[in-house]
């Protein structure tokens, strides 16, 4: 059968069909090793054809596989270095200096999710910041236009007190204790998330362990494409009794290595708190973010705080995180059972 193949690309023998005859002699070479290949494949199995045939398929068509170009585009910004113990000495750094803050924000707030179904935003609201360690929090918050409170909000790190005049509402409990009850962001804050995002605390050698993790966060450059750009990721492993459990996460952005973002975890490995900081300016000498988003996934809301003005360790009295229940408003304690939350005005 090859002979025969070969007198026929023989006849054709003239220089000027040169370039056919090489041609069609490829083409019916190929063609004999087809057909040899079919003569192989009647004395085996079925399988062994099979693997035969896409063999052979494979190099000539290329149909099993597709090439695409890298979507993802990485920051070209130049990036600092760092080590694990000296992300850790940044943080306790700025732990050591940050004693006191005294702000004036802009507040902007969202509710819901998944769980609701829907997304509400509230009109953005003047507000002010007062913050005083070990876990003190003051938080007042101001209706638009008009400038009356919208909520007062108290702590001593252990408890807290939310007065909402607009609903004649007092509401108490410990700081940790979450109601999922209400669709109004105000109802569902408590101090301690705010205070734990505004003051990052210290990583205690003790009590936690931090481990280093290079990644990456997205970003998007001034045309709005997303970018890829290396970070430094610090896991915070924390002590609990005799085991360990996740604590927290800081990020640092790499032209910076300031924290960029702070995901804090429930006990039960949710995450409870995502803290988003951006756009450190200097105030009085210590860096610090002008806007901090705080995200309450579970609760499904989320607030931001921007900053107009700050004041970093200016002192403090006892008496500016003092809230007294107003006369005739409707106490709600959520440490007591749901039946008896809401009490009659006296």
């Amino acid at each position: 059968m090859h002979s025969k193949y070969l007198r026929i690309v023989a006849k054709v023998s003239h220089s000027r069909f040169e370039p056919f005859r090489a041609r069609y002699t490829q083409m019916l070479q190929r063609d004999f090793l087809v057909l040899r290949h079919f003569s192989i494949l009647r004395r085996v199995d079925w399988p062994c054809k099979a693997l035969i045939l896409l063999l052979a398929v494979v190099p000539t068509t290329g149909c099993l596989f597709r090439t695409r170009p890298v979507e993802d585009q990485y920051s070209k910004a130049p990036l600092l270095e760092s080590s694990q113990q000296g992300l850790i000495d940044s943080v306790n750094r700025q732990a050591d200096i940050l004693k006191t803050l005294k702000a004036t924000v802009d507040i902007d707030s969202s509710v819901g999710g998944r769980k609701k179904g829907h997304y509400t935003d509230y009109t953005e609201i003047r507000g002010y910041v007062l913050a005083r360690k070990p876990g003190e929090l003051h938080m007042t918050g101001l209706m638009p236009f008009v400038r009356t409170t919208a909520f007062d909000m108290v702590s001593d790190g252990k408890a807290f007190k939310l007065w909402i005049p607009p609903k004649n509402k007092f509401v108490t409990g410990q700081d940790q204790v979450v109601s999922e009850t209400s669709d109004q962001p105000i109802e569902n804050i408590r101090p301690q998330d705010i205070y734990a995002a505004l003051l990052i605390r210290h990583i205690a050698p003790d009590e936690e362990i931090a481990v280093l993790e290079n990644g990456y966060e997205t970003l998007h450059d001034v045309k709005g494409h997303r970018e890829l750009q290396e970070d430094y990721e610090l896991t915070v492993i924390q002590k609990e009794g005799n085991d360990w459990r996740l604590g927290r996460k800081i990020i640092f952005g790499r032209t910076d290595l300031k924290p960029h973002r702070q995901i804090i975890y429930s006990k039960g490995g949710k995450v409870a708190t995502d803290a988003k900081y951006a756009e450190y300016k200097d105030y009085e000498g210590v860096s610090y973010p002008s806007r901090i988003e705080i995200l309450r996934p579970q609760e499904e809301f989320d607030i931001t705080l921007n900053m107009l003005k700050v004041e970093i360790n200016t002192p403090l009295k006892d008496d500016q995180f003092v809230l007294e229940q107003p006369a005739g408003a409707v106490v709600v304690n959520l440490d007591q059972p749901q039946s008896s939350l809401a009490l009659p005005p006296r």
